[in-house]
């Protein structure tokens, strides 16, 4: 029988990670395959076109459109300074005493059109510089020219259930003694400047606030309280992606909302790295196109990464798979699957569905429609 889809979540010692890091527009690749990367190493740049800012010449002088050539003073592609003039009509009949009218620029840029139709002019802003950093520290293993590059490295790799922030990294810190500590902030102090800290079963608010204070760059934690996410954002989050937040802080929530232990298996394999550097992203998207918060731990430089696994194959479910329950009422808890019976089942709602046994820690078992699972992949 085919294997229904049953989501993933990568809990894993060793992994080759790939990322394309890719410019908005076409630009420059500064860096070439087989180079070694740090996080912070710039690989691509470019330069993203100004705004636009209209200036009605024609109105401003009181000429018809179709005169604006007869004042203008710039031409298409010239720079102008904010205040500089780009139009000038000469006074009545030469006489210096009836004065005559400017236009002047409004920004600095350059000249982007001039319109007889309209008689406005665009002027185009200064160029934004856009640069593309590494991410990881690794290797890059394949350029697109004018676009960017892959980055690759064999790594220790968790994906999260949600996050804020963006990229960044930092030296782990384990600061909970276990799993099922709540982080607060008795926790943080001044010394975790520049880490991720890992912590248990819930962050919380006054922790987090000390962490973006004292500089903390990420924290990866088992939960977090909705109400919390909600004041630190001053909005809900809904479906849309998250990522582009700026509270000084990326947090990578591993379980979910509310005081959820960090699953052991976790816990112990950021434990084991403790001390090494650590990538993390708190991107998510939970909608079509699915994206992951993680949590990017890369080898020693002596793992091969030809060596490395990188097909992230999900093999589907079997009896030992280990799962985490995404439903009420086991919502949360983890367990391994015990039984993956054939036949379709009828549900307390009458509809039917494919089940599964699930074996909790303590021996309690349960029948969970497998929609209401998700294997945690080693």
């Amino acid at each position: 029988m085919g294997h229904a889809y049953t989501p993933g979540l990568k809990v894993t010692d060793k992994l080759l990670v790939k990322k394309h890091r890719i410019l908005p527009l076409k630009g420059d690749v500064i860096v070439k395959v087989g180079d070694k990367v740090s996080p912070d190493n710039v690989v691509a740049r470019t330069l993203l076109p100004g705004n636009v800012v209209p200036l009605n010449v024609a109105n401003k002088i009181g000429i018809p459109p179709e005169d604006i050539d007869s004042v203008m003073q710039k031409k298409v592609g010239d720079r102008i300074k904010a205040g500089e003039v780009v139009a000038h009509a000469r006074p009545l009949f030469g006489l210096k005493f009836l004065g005559g009218s400017k236009c002047e620029a409004t920004i600095d840029g350059t000249i982007e059109s001039i319109s007889h139709i309209t008689g406005q002019v665009l002027q185009r802003g200064e160029p934004s510089p856009v640069e593309v950093k590494a991410y990881l520290k690794g290797e890059v293993i394949e350029v697109i020219p004018r676009e960017g590059v892959v980055v690759a490295c064999t790594a220790a790799f968790v994906q999260g259930i949600f996050g804020i922030c963006g990229e960044t990294f930092g030296e782990l810190k384990v600061v909970t003694p276990d799993n099922g500590t709540v982080l607060d902030d008795k926790f943080i102090d001044s010394s975790l400047k520049g880490k991720v800290v890992v912590g248990g079963s819930l962050v919380t608010a006054a922790a987090l606030r000390k962490a973006i204070d004292v500089g903390v760059r990420g924290i990866v934690v088992g939960g977090f309280d909705d109400k919390d996410l909600r004041d630190f954002l001053g909005k809900d989050i809904g479906v849309a992606i998250t990522g582009s937040e700026d509270i000084g802080t990326t947090l990578v929530v591993t379980e979910g909302f509310g005081q959820i232990n960090m699953a052991l298996r976790t816990f112990e394999l950021l434990k084991r790295h403790e001390g090494q550097m650590a990538c993390i992203n708190g991107a998510t998207q939970i909608r079509a196109g699915v994206i992951r918060p993680e949590v990017v731990i890369p080898l020693e430089a002596g793992a091969s990464i030809a060596g490395s696994n990188g097909s992230g194959e999900i093999e589907g479910l079997k009896v030992g798979s280990p799962v985490r329950v995404i439903r009420h009422p086991y919502f949360g808890r983890l367990g391994v699957v015990s039984d993956l019976p054939s036949p379709l089942q009828v549900l307390e709602s009458e509809s039917k569905a494919r089940v599964l046994e699930v074996e909790f820690e303590g021996g309690l078992k349960a029948v969970i429609p497998r929609a209401n699972v998700e294997m945690i992949e080693g």
